[in-house]
């Protein structure tokens, strides 16, 4: 299955269930009245939108390369990345209001309990969404996708909610109703700090960030094993959406031929983009070696 078509079966599948699960949540929220529940009911349908995002920006970053974008559109994964930490900081921030208004209300006392059935659908929550978590990442992972990296994580920090949620369930049943809009506020808390999170990311691959220090070491040990090089005399590296771009100057033999020192940096740039599938472009020039240089 080409990345594509993971891509669009594991978005479809999570947004279903999703609408799935806010409108169980939401029903049971409103009948077991937990205004916890409710609120995880509404950040569960979050996710459907921010799915969709996902989708759109997937599909735009894989275009092609034309006249005006020689460079390919990868980057517009991040623009969805970052319109999803939109999605999820209004999210958060409604949430968390309409908990405080309930805890600073003077009807704060008058909080009706939540039933079990709330307490059985946080639960059920926790499960489905920590499962969706996993299911999204590893797909994420596949096709290295930032954009569905990031609703991967929207699903973690939605099981993590939905722990508040039941946290908050358990203290209203155990006396203390006001655990419940309490909860709302965790919620609020867990959601910003992965809106953040989402849009740190984003940022860092749209200002060309150079790429972890494992991968450049490692690009390092491939060009010191390539026939013909001498030295590294400077390695360069930026990701560009999903996607990285690897420039290094490496120094060979003065006396060989234009010929030789070309099949030495092409032996450099096969080796880099064949060991790194997420390596879009590796340019290499070389330079005569220091020693004989003068």
């Amino acid at each position: 299955m080409n990345h594509e078509k993971l891509v669009m079966r594991v978005s479809i599948n999570t947004m279903v269930v999703n609408i799935l699960l806010s409108i169980f949540k939401g029903i049971v929220g409103v009948v077991a009245n937990s205004g916890a529940l409710i609120s995880d009911a509404i950040h569960s349908a979050s996710d459907v939108f921010s799915t969709a995002v996902v989708i759109i920006g997937y599909k735009m970053a894989g275009k092609e390369s034309d006249e005006r974008h020689q460079y390919g559109h990868e980057r517009m994964e991040c623009v969805a990345a970052i319109l999803l930490a939109g999605i999820l900081c209004i999210t958060g921030i409604v949430i968390g209001i309409k908990g405080f208004e309930k805890i600073v209300s003077r009807e704060t006392i008058l909080l009706e309990v939540p039933g079990m059935m709330a307490l059985f659908a946080a639960i059920l929550s926790i499960v489905v969404k920590e499962g969706m978590y996993w299911y999204t990442r590893r797909a994420a992972k596949e096709v290295n996708s930032g954009a569905l990296m990031a609703d991967a994580w929207h699903h973690r920090s939605d099981a993590m909610s939905s722990v508040g949620s039941m946290v908050g369930v358990i203290g209203a049943r155990m006396g203390f109703p006001i655990c419940d809009p309490l909860a709302s506020i965790i919620i609020c808390g867990f959601i910003l700090k992965a809106a953040y999170d989402i849009f740190k990311d984003a940022v860092d691959k749209m200002l060309d960030t150079a790429c972890d220090e494992a991968m450049i070491s490692k690009i390092k040990e491939i060009i010191a094993e390539q026939d013909g090089v001498l030295e590294i005399d400077r390695l360069q590296t930026r990701l560009f959406g999903s996607k990285a771009y690897v420039d290094v100057e490496i120094a060979a033999d003065k006396e060989l031929t234009l010929e030789e020192a070309h099949h030495i940096a092409q032996r450099v740039h096969d080796a880099i983009e064949v060991q790194f599938e997420n390596v879009k472009h590796c340019m290499v020039h070389v330079n005569p070696d220091r020693e004989y240089a003068e």
